[in-house]
């Protein structure tokens, strides 16, 4: 390693140069959050995992049927992180794993208290808080919200 504060570095840049569809499952979740709805989608035992998954995370069977889920849940667990440019939200926030009623597993999402560090905690009550402009893509849900709020 070189003496003193010199270090070794070179500019790089992180891309994705290809286009992906997203395929019915996705294309009509998408659509959903466009619209202000939160869909999931029915595993072959009869739970619903949101958000939906093209196949059974147990048996890999194709899921087809998506079902309409109130865009409510339960923070499972949190982080707090300081704003940053191009944050879903203009302060401080959380990203919460939220456990949406009636689906198993979790949606990972940015959780805004207000800036406040001492709101977030496992089993706080949320509400999903749509964009006002909606597009069909994931930031159509602009992120969720206590709610008391």
């Amino acid at each position: 390693m070189p003496d003193g504060d010199e270090s070794l570095c070179a500019p790089y840049e992180i891309e994705f140069p290809f286009e992906r569809t997203v395929g019915p499952v996705l294309g009509t979740f998408l659509g959903g959050l466009r619209d202000g709805r939160l869909l999931g989608a029915r595993t072959a035992r009869g739970t619903v995992v949101c958000p939906p998954a093209e196949f059974d995370p147990e048996t890999g069977q194709e899921l087809t049927e998506l079902v309409d889920l109130e865009p409510v849940g339960t923070v499972d667990a949190w982080t707090w992180v300081p704003h940053r440019s191009g944050d879903p939200v203009d302060h401080d926030f959380a990203w919460a794993l939220v456990r949406i009623d009636g689906a198993e597993g979790s949606f990972f999402h940015a959780l805004d208290t207000g800036g406040d560090p001492a709101v977030p905690r496992r089993g706080l009550r949320v509400r999903a808080r749509w964009s006002a402009e909606r597009r069909g893509e994931l930031r159509d849900l602009a992120c969720f919200e206590p709610e008391e709020a």
